[in-house]
């Protein structure tokens, strides 16, 4: 039986390309920017409770400060 050729997987991002590669410092675009009080500080909030648990889950990139969730977190304002 032959096997079915493998596509390539597919990097995604969000609409807009909203996020940077890691050599540009991960994290959000001028996207990512918010207003105090505003829906998207609300998200600010969330990613960064959310990223918390990350940095305790894996604890060698969170020692590491060019580590994506590091830059990322950064470029947040966490």
């Amino acid at each position: 039986m032959a096997r079915k050729k493998e596509k390539p997987i597919r990097k995604t991002t969000s609409k807009g390309g909203n996020y940077r590669k890691t050599k540009d410092g991960a994290g959000m675009t001028k996207k990512g920017k918010v207003k105090k009080g505003s829906a998207a500080a609300k998200r600010r909030k969330s990613f960064c409770a959310r990223s918390a648990g990350q940095m305790k889950k894996f604890p060698k990139a969170a020692k590491n400060p060019n580590s994506r969730l590091r830059q990322a977190r950064r470029r947040w304002k966490c």
